[in-house]
């Protein structure tokens, strides 16, 4: 005979008198979590009562119930109702929805316990779905976040799902895509696009939120690149540009959606400021979003001047320097500070800066054949380079047949009879020597060239015995192919080359370029217009500033790039062991890994980066993080390590340092057994596949820097 199944009897819900409840100390919630008693007061305030309370009632030593109900579960809502009555909102004895709990078929705290455990928060896709259908009904962001106790950045990322599309908000509701990666969608509303790329990343290995916003944005603009920041948002926006933004995630500002619009709101905004500029009165104005490193080479540049001081601004400049020193050298033997002569050292200070700051201008005719380079700084500045000289526009000297001819012809005609022309040299002619019919003949080209060697040897001999001059030969020869145009002016065949770089991003921002750059342009505004008068301006300078010349110029010709397509081994051995000998180090001179390089980095690149600098604990604190969290948490641990990548690295074999290579000549033979030993750690290989060195050399034989460098 079968069993009856016994029927559940619910408990029964009545209303009791809130002044006839009171407090369980069964309730097992003790930590207060979520939304807070205020907030839930307000809540019931506005909407009255969702969910009655859990009650027991209390019974008598007699076992009779004494009237009293003793609340274990909906201890929150009980403390929420007594704050409404506190506030004259609520009646004391308010009737209050409860289930009474008689049968004592199981304990308070189980049933405390067993409210909070079985609820279950909202899935985030209903949430969005409720939100949007409320924004559907008229409720704004703010007024959502007010009435469900969340921030409105809250609610505008779960209507932001809203652009997601639906196949992929159906993959998430089926828990086949994550919710970090749906966010990651949301920063682009393009359907077809999100779909796209999903199908994409479905397949392969590589689906991280941060890849997936990487191909959103792949053909977009960041906010806070060059070239928004110079056009700006509101213009953008004004031009119909669309902004994407990731309300998940930092994401500076979004990203510009449309580039070539970016693009044409950029030329023609350049356009108008290239317009602006060239009615300064400059030949040319040229005008790009950015030049490489080096794109002033070959040429001269001239530079602005101060406005000429009056006699009576002179007068005025010397009195108020000499009134400035006195007070200065007088105030600094006093005992006491006195804010009065400090204010009045400010002016005249401030007075004397303004002379010193006084307008400066071009020469009318120098603008009339220099130019103008406008481009964009990095921070989204126009940036503009002026008083640049191209060779074709350089004055001509007028021919007076004494120049130096193409073909290097060391001879010439008769002059007017009176002088003789040997070596394109006039010489005054013998009077007592007999005359041809025809004058004078020139010496046949044999003659002149044995002379001439003769000349040559013999004054390589003499320079040999004089090394100050032979340095300011030397120091001549260089100046003249980096500061001017052309090179030829020098007997010395000695050639400088100097590469620019200009395929790498960002370079000229650096502060090694900058530092070149402003040494360069102070050589560049002391050196003799006329590179005729070079000569003797290196001959009166100092031994100081012709040494530090020599330096400036020589180290523009240091190359210890690593090139794929030109390995040089022995030569980047050399880079090393100078290195070495100047005592140089990446890190002092300024080399920080930034955000930007490590996120150009593979995370197994990044996580090896801070178990070399700071062990495999801090790496295994961030091992988990998405990649440009990564990238930004690896910077910050990296800070102050004097981590350095590979290729920044010197040997770490002593070796290369105690290698002389001006006594030891074969120190850098590419046969030599012990060469691998002198070079960086990342090119061994590239020693141990080559044993010679290529002769594909970097750029040009006549490439040289300029003032831009």
């Amino acid at each position: 005979m079968a069993k009856a199944i016994q029927k559940i009897a619910m408990n029964a819900a009545e209303n009791i008198p809130y002044d006839t409840l009171v407090l369980s100390q069964k309730n097992v919630r003790r930590v207060k979590d979520g939304v807070s008693i205020e907030q839930l007061a307000e809540d019931i305030g506005r909407r009255m009562l969702l969910q009655s309370l859990n009650v027991r009632p209390l019974l008598g030593e007699d076992g009779e119930e004494t009237g009293t109900f003793e609340v274990p579960a909906g201890g929150r809502r009980y403390l929420a109702l007594g704050m409404l009555i506190k506030q004259k909102r609520l009646a004391k004895n308010e009737p209050i929805p409860c289930i009474v709990n008689r049968s004592m078929s199981t304990s308070g705290e189980e049933d405390s316990l067993a409210e909070n455990a079985h609820r279950e928060n909202l899935h985030p896709l209903d949430q969005f779905r409720a939100f949007k259908t409320l924004s559907e009904q008229g409720l704004d962001v703010e007024e959502i976040a007010a009435r469900f106790f969340v921030s409105a950045a809250t609610v505008k990322q779960r209507l932001r799902l809203a652009t997601v599309s639906p196949k992929l908000l159906d993959l998430y509701e089926k828990d086949e895509i994550r919710l970090e990666q749906l966010m990651a969608f949301s920063i682009c509303d393009d359907h077809a696009r999100q779909e796209q790329v999903w199908e994409r990343v479905s397949t392969s290995h590589m689906q991280e939120p941060y890849y997936i916003r990487r191909l959103l944005t792949e053909t977009t603009v960041r906010s806070d690149d060059r070239r928004a920041v110079y056009v700006g948002a509101e213009a953008y926006e004004a031009a119909g540009g669309i902004i994407l933004r990731d309300l998940f995630e930092q994401d500076s500002g979004g990203w510009f959606q449309d580039a070539a619009l970016l693009e044409q709101l950029v030329f023609e905004k350049l356009k108008v400021d290239e317009e602006a500029i060239g009615t300064e009165g400059w030949k040319w104005v040229e005008t790009a979003i950015s030049f490489p490193y080096g794109h002033t080479s070959g040429m001269r540049r001239v530079y602005a001047e101060a406005e000429e001081l009056s006699k009576e601004d002179i007068e005025r400049y010397d009195a108020l320097k000499a009134e400035y020193k006195k007070l200065d050298a007088d105030y600094a033997e006093a005992d006491e500070a006195d804010e009065q002569v400090e204010s009045k050292l400010d002016q005249l200070g401030a007075e004397l800066d303004a002379f010193d700051d006084r307008p400066h201008s071009y020469d009318p005719v120098q603008k009339a054949i220099a130019g103008v380079f406008v481009t964009l700084g990095a921070d989204g500045r126009l940036q503009v380079e002026a008083g640049f000289v191209r060779p074709e526009d350089e004055p001509r000297a007028e021919d007076d047949g004494s120049a130096e001819t193409d073909t290097g012809d060391a001879t010439s005609g008769v002059g007017d009879g009176e002088k003789i022309v040997v070596d394109a040299r006039p010489g005054d002619g013998d009077a007592g020597a007999e005359l041809e019919d025809d004058g004078v003949k020139p010496l046949p080209d044999r003659i002149v060239l044995d002379l001439t060697a003769q000349r040559t040897l013999a004054m390589r001999n003499a320079l040999a015995g004089d090394a100050d001059i032979a340095f300011v030969a030397a120091l001549h020869a260089l100046v003249l192919q980096v500061f001017y145009r052309f090179a030829a002016a020098s007997c010395l065949e000695i050639s400088l080359k100097s590469g620019s770089f200009g395929q790498v991003d960002g370079l000229a921002e650096t502060s090694w370029a900058k530092e070149i750059t402003e040494r360069h342009e102070g050589w560049d505004r002391d050196l003799p217009e006329d590179e005729g008068e070079l000569w003797t301006f290196l001959l009166d300078v100092d031994e100081a500033s012709r040494k530090a010349l020599f330096a400036h110029c020589v180290s523009l010709s240091l190359n210890a790039v690593v090139e794929p397509w030109n390995r040089r081994p022995r030569a980047l051995a050399h880079a090393d062991l100078l290195a070495g000998t100047l005592g140089f180090d990446m890190v002092a001179a300024g080399w920080t890994p930034t955000v930007e390089f490590l996120g150009h980095l593979t995370k197994a690149r990044i996580l090896e980066a801070v178990r070399e600098a700071r062990g495999a604990q801090p790496a295994q604190l961030i091992d988990h993080m998405k990649k440009d969290s990564m990238a930004r948490e690896a910077a910050r641990l990296l800070e102050g390590s004097n981590w350095l990548p590979e290729p920044l690295r010197l040997s770490d074999d002593g070796s290369s340092q105690s290698v002389d290579p001006l006594t030891d000549g074969n120190a850098l033979a590419g046969d030599d057994p012990e060469a691998a030993n002198i070079l960086p750690a990342f090119l061994e290989s590239v020693a141990a596949s080559s044993s010679d060195e290529p002769s594909a050399e970097n750029g040009d034989e006549d490439e040289h820097l300029q003032a831009a460098e």
